[in-house]
């Protein structure tokens, strides 16, 4: 495995969150956790975000009390999990994607809320704007626009040069999700694509979506950022591979279990980083006074075993600009 940037990356991530001194003698905070993925797919989120709140002087059963609730991967407990959380009246509650967001939102207009995967916040509704937010919501957006969905197809065009018909896998439940389908049928015409959009709101639907494509006979695959499909990124990458779909998704964790290429931001690096957004909070900030913070770096990896099990050539030129090469 070539990875020439991962650890500098992991020194920055360190050094922005430096132990920030005692808290108040007596006060134990209760933060709420709030996830859509189970405790073992989000395990090394949750542990990147409370080690960070630890190195704060956030420490559990001294003076922090971590309320976790996840969702298995099903969207429509989502409400019922944030409910929960605001009538335990936790100090701040620490969301994941856009689904968490809207729920936790829709549960409570008073506790603060940092977001930790969002996705076009403002297009969404979650907040007035990213330098002023407003509200009770803040924290950080997975995207530095929606002009990065034409990227996907880009890289797409790259391993699949005569690429005539790309599949768009979508989740349409999360507000935000029809200005992305809607930004990747731009991107699709501009670059003379035929974009198919195929969506799934949950697990059960993934097979059907993957028989659709392959009637629709498309030539290649587009993920789109979501936590349900981030949820279920192993079953993802398992029928991409059965249909010999090459596939870019949005986080390095799907090519680490076999997916063939991904373009986004660090999701641990950005945990890390809401966890600085809960501690000023609860040191008194208001969260509609802290600006959303957008990825300050993007990570590109490619799987080369994907590629040689499903035929599909990285040229050279792509090779030389991945940030990881898994062998």
């Amino acid at each position: 495995m070539i990875d020439r940037r991962r650890f500098v990356g992991a020194l920055a991530a360190t050094a922005v969150v430096p132990f920030s001194g005692a808290q108040p003698a007596g006060k134990v905070y209760r933060i709420g956790y709030i996830q859509t993925a189970t405790p073992d797919e989000q395990a090394h989120l949750t542990k990147a975000f409370e080690d960070a709140l630890r190195e704060l002087g956030y420490v559990e059963g001294r003076n922090a009390v971590f309320e976790r609730r996840f969702a298995w991967g099903k969207q429509e407990r989502l409400p019922e999990l944030a409910a929960e959380l605001v009538r335990l009246n936790v100090d701040v509650i620490m969301t994941g994607g856009n689904p968490v967001i809207a729920a936790v939102k829709q549960a409570t207009s008073t506790i603060p809320i940092v977001m930790g995967a969002s996705r076009d916040p403002v297009g969404a509704g979650f907040i007035a704007s990213l330098a002023r937010p407003g509200g009770n919501i803040t924290g950080l957006t997975s995207e530095t626009g929606l002009e990065i969905v034409g990227k996907y197809l880009e890289l797409t065009k790259e391993v699949v040069p005569n690429a005539s018909r790309v599949a768009l896998l979508l989740n349409p439940i999360p507000p935000g999700a029809a200005n992305y389908r809607k930004a990747t049928e731009n991107a699709a015409n501009n670059l003379g694509v035929s974009l198919s959009v195929v969506e799934a709101r949950g697990r059960d639907e993934l097979e059907g979506a993957f028989a659709a494509m392959a009637r629709e006979r498309v030539d290649a695959l587009v993920v789109q950022s979501d936590p349900v499909f981030f949820t279920a990124r192993s079953q993802i990458v398992q029928l991409a591979m059965k249909h010999r779909l090459p596939a870019v998704y949005q986080a390095r964790e799907f090519p680490e279990v076999g997916g063939l290429m991904s373009y986004g931001d660090n999701v641990s690096y950005r945990f890390r980083r809401a966890a600085v957004y809960v501690d000023k909070i609860l040191k008194g900030t208001k969260p509609g006074e802290l600006p959303v913070e957008q990825s300050p770096k993007i990570e590109f990896v490619i799987n080369l075993r994907t590629a040689k099990a499903i035929g599909a050539v990285i040229p050279q030129s792509l090779l030389v600009r991945a940030d990881e090469v898994i062998q």
